[in-house]
């Protein structure tokens, strides 16, 4: 009879499937929701404790309940079922959910109806059919003949007699139960799930002239588990947990400084919370943002940075980076520890108007840490970097220069191989320009100065712009460049290698 049957267009969606055809007898509403008490804990790494109290009536001995609106990407062995004077005998997960395509393959060797409707005479024809096979298209016979049911528009759909068996509207976990008594309880239903993440994105808006940024920070939820949880209580970890996946973070290339204040938010362990205020419906398919920080006139610098290379020799000029710098410690205004996620710089142009001028990710940063942030290159401002000249010197040279050392500390080492004694002089030669009307401050960081124990000996014989050893592979020089100038500076190494 048509007010059981359900109808479904030949290649056309669920959603157009239900709202074409008459469901038939026993198929759930789709906008009905089973779930009680919700409660979310939602972490970085696509991962989430779901917690759901509802009030089932329980009978007495063993039975068979069925808990639609969980989690399509639950993981069923982490499902922890908990109900007053019950026992949990065995679980299933019922995941084939009802699709058109899914109809369409429950019902081989079934038999059918088609309703063909004329396009010139609107007139309605209706004939039984068996279905033969759904592989790579739908074949079906009629009487004697067979025919291919094409995805080419025409106005075909096929009337289903009833549900296939195992088929499920919305994802459904069932339990057999065994219980002392009988009568209306809280059953608790906590499991884990993929599909349900959030990240952090921050919006700074950076003031060059009073050298300060604006910064507010949004949590970015996202749903893709193929429910929706309504009115649920939800908090999200900053943190990783580890639940035997790789977690990868984001770059922590940006901290300069790791901090050492404890922030005031709520910890859960070594994770921090951050609360959504009041309840909130994570729709499935949804993007949902929650504002959690939003303070004014942090001190923020910009920096101009290069690196090179040991014996590194540029073919041409090259950009240095645009970073802004800013330490999220408390007493420089921000005081907070910051999950992971990606900062996103503005300015203002002569107008007013905010304009973006770049962004960059973070790791989970504690609170009191430095940052320095890469936002592009500049325009501007060039680095080349040289290998003037590199000599081979004698052992009576490289000994002259023993008071030039730089070293990390005396080791004692047995050496079993005599190595050659051979040592050599390096010049390296950067050239710095600068197009902006006022001069500027270059940090340029030289590295693989370290190559091995053996050769950990290195000197710095002569400098132009006096470096700070960073450690004992890194060196550092801020030079500064004149406006609308040139700056070449020299660095000669003694290595041995």
């Amino acid at each position: 009879m048509i007010n059981r049957a359900i109808t479904a267009g030949c290649g056309i969606s669920l959603a157009a499937l239900l709202a074409t055809g008459v469901l038939a007898q026993g198929v759930p509403d789709p906008d009905a929701n089973a779930q009680g008490d919700v409660s979310l804990t939602i972490y970085n790494s696509n991962l989430a404790l779901v917690q759901d109290v509802r009030q089932i009536a329980i009978a007495q001995g063993q039975s068979r309940i069925e808990f639609p609106d969980v989690s399509a990407q639950i993981q069923p062995e982490t499902l922890s079922f908990a109900a007053a004077n019950t026992t949990i005998i065995e679980q299933n997960f019922d995941y084939d959910l009802l699709t058109p395509e899914k109809l369409m393959e429950k019902a081989i060797g079934q038999t059918v109806t088609l309703l063909r409707t004329n396009p010139a005479t609107g007139a309605e024809m209706r004939e039984r059919a068996k279905v033969l096979s759904v592989a790579g298209g739908t074949v079906i016979q009629i009487g004697e003949r067979i025919e291919v049911l094409r995805d080419d528009g025409l106005p075909v759909r096929v009337i289903f007699d009833r549900v296939p068996p195992g088929l499920r509207a919305r994802p459904t976990l069932s339990v057999n139960l065994e219980s002392t008594r009988a009568g209306t309880r809280p059953v608790n239903l906590r499991y884990l799930t993929n599909g349900l993440g959030w990240s952090a994105d921050y919006v700074a808006l950076y003031n060059e002239a009073a050298g300060t940024i604006d910064m507010q920070g949004w949590v970015t939820l996202t749903n893709d588990t193929g429910t929706t949880f309504r009115n649920a209580n939800t908090v999200l970890v900053a943190g990783n947990p580890n639940n035997g996946n790789f977690n990868g973070g984001y770059s922590q290339r940006g901290m300069t400084r790791a901090g050492t204040e404890a922030s005031d938010r709520e910890r859960l362990g070594d994770f921090y919370l951050y609360p959504i205020q009041g309840r909130t419906t994570v729709a499935n398919a949804q993007t949902k943002q929650v504002s959690f920080l939003d303070v004014q006139s942090v001190p923020a610098r910009k920096i101009y940075a290069a690196s090179a290379y040991f014996q590194q020799n540029d073919q041409q000029p090259r950009n240095v980076e645009s970073r802004i710098a800013f330490s999220t410690s408390r007493d420089q205004g921000l005081g907070d520890a910051l999950p992971a996620g990606t900062v996103r710089f503005y300015q203002r142009d002569r107008e007013g108007t905010p304009q973006f001028i770049g962004e960059k990710g973070i790791g989970h940063t504690p609170m009191g840490s430095d940052l320095s942030l890469v936002t592009g290159d500049a325009f501007d401002i060039t680095i080349k970097a040289e290998v003037e000249k590199r000599e081979v010197i004698t052992s009576d040279e490289w000994e002259k220069s023993a008071r030039y050392r730089v070293t990390d500390g005396s080791r004692t080492r047995t050496i079993t191989l005599e190595r050659p004694k051979t040592y050599y002089r390096t010049t390296m030669r950067y050239t710095l320009t600068n197009a902006k009307a006022a001069p500027v401050d270059v940090e340029l960081t030289q590295s693989g100065l370290f190559r091995s124990w053996w050769a950990d000996d290195f000197r710095v014989t002569a400098e132009d712009v006096k470096g700070v050893q960073i450690n004992e592979d890194q060196r550092r020089y801020t030079i500064p460049v004149p406006a609308q100038g040139e700056r070449v500076v020299r660095v000669t190494y003694e290595t041995r290698y």
